[in-house]
């Protein structure tokens, strides 16, 4: 399990392709919660923090800590 605090998120549809593009990671099950600005990933698989940080990143927004195992 890992908390992502991600900066930028404005809208639900923001926290929707957030959500889309980190459970296209394999080994990812993303639930973003707009109101705390995180995500909550269960990890089935080794994912690394770069991973996240792109999938974040190439929906438009900027991780600021990852945090957990």
């Amino acid at each position: 399990m890992k908390t992502v605090r991600i900066k930028g998120m404005s809208c639900g549809q923001c926290a929707t392709r957030v959500e889309k593009s980190l459970n296209k990671i394999n080994g990812v099950e993303a639930k973003v919660d707009l109101q705390s600005r995180t995500a909550k990933l269960n990890l089935t698989e080794d994912v690394s923090d770069e991973q996240i940080k792109d999938a974040v990143d190439n929906a438009g927004y900027e991780v600021t800590d990852i945090i957990g195992v």
